[in-house]
């Protein structure tokens, strides 16, 4: 999985997908949702390392089978939250 954090203030947003959905670009109706190495990062990470970075989180935004069912093992998504875009899950997290 790419991993990639972003820190602001108190804000940590956590940009993860499986490593075969990295570069693709994914159709829904009208829009092209595009799957890149600017905002997902260039780096691997294990399971561990998304489950320790997804504890931090304010803010998830996350692609892939592998990734969500992470972030589902953390408890940070709820299943039923999962949406599917051109054939990859994806769901958003936001604490408050």
């Amino acid at each position: 999985m790419y991993l990639k954090i972003y820190k602001n203030g108190g804000h940590v947003l956590v940009a993860a997908c499986d490593k075969e959905v990295l570069g693709k670009a994914l159709k829904h109706g009208n829009s092209v949702v595009e799957i890149n190495e600017a905002f997902y990062g260039e780096e691997l990470a294990s399971e561990e390392e998304l489950q320790k970075a997804l504890e931090e989180a304010t803010t998830a935004n996350l692609f892939g089978e592998k990734t969500i069912k992470c972030a589902i093992k953390c408890g940070l998504i709820d299943p039923d939250s999962v949406i599917v875009i051109d054939c990859v899950p994806h769901a958003q997290a936001f604490r408050v």
